[in-house]
């Protein structure tokens, strides 16, 4: 592990050890020394699930309430009157087997890979590229659509996309420390109401074990649920 810059440090003496309300944890969050650039604000949630099973995989998207703070590029994969609407709703590349080719051949230049239903023969093969990389487009996520423009211009609103990882783990940007406290609170709180709702029928036990939030570069602050 790497040294530990000493701005860093100074914030760690700054980390709560104890779990806090939300209010207060952005409070918290936004006291750490500021960087040269706006840092991007995290959270991540430790769930009481099995990721080995099906039924217990906790996926979706949602547009917060504030946005993010980023203009995400999107490309779609869509052809006709459905092209069409992305290309108005703001797609930064709208395409078929010229924008296939070019993500075969390594492009991925993108945050977000948005496509109609009748695209996905097309799409598909494009699994070992866009699959690593998160971007591989998915009826459960939402990117697999039929009204490619709405999605498109929910993604430039502040759509964030999350999957429990390996070890039962979600992770999404929720904002930037330049947010006004309040904005980030809104954030978090619509983030965490949503994944709550999501719990598997399967889960007898705790489903929500633990909350944390942090930016870029500072120390996290674990949020009381």
């Amino acid at each position: 592990m790497g040294k530990k810059s000493k701005r860093y440090r100074a914030a760690l003496e700054k980390q709560p050890k104890e779990m806090l309300p939300l209010g207060k944890a952005v409070e918290v969050l936004k006291t750490y020394d500021a960087t040269k650039f706006d840092q991007t604000v995290e959270i991540h949630m430790r769930l009481g699930v099995d990721p080995n099973q099906a039924d217990q995989i906790i996926r979706g998207s949602l547009v917060l309430p504030h946005g993010i703070g980023k203009t995400q590029r999107v490309v779609v994969f869509a052809k006709g009157d459905a092209a069409k609407a992305a290309e108005e709703a703001g797609a930064d590349e709208v395409g078929q087997e010229e924008l296939a080719k070019k993500i075969k051949d390594g492009w991925t230049d993108f945050d977000v890979c948005i496509a109609a239903p009748d695209m996905m023969g097309l799409v598909g093969p494009l699994g070992r590229v866009l699959g690593p990389r998160g971007l591989m487009p998915s009826p459960r996520a939402g990117t697999v659509t039929p009204d490619v423009g709405k999605v498109v211009g929910e993604y430039k609103a502040g759509k964030v996309e999350f999957r429990n990882d390996k070890g039962g783990n979600v992770h999404a940007m929720v904002g930037k420390m330049s947010f006004d406290a309040n904005k980030l609170e809104e954030n978090i709180a619509s983030f965490v109401d949503f994944v709550s709702a999501m719990k598997p029928q399967s889960i007898k036990g705790t489903y929500i074990k633990g909350v944390a939030i942090c930016a870029t570069m500072t120390p996290s602050v674990r949020v009381a649920t």
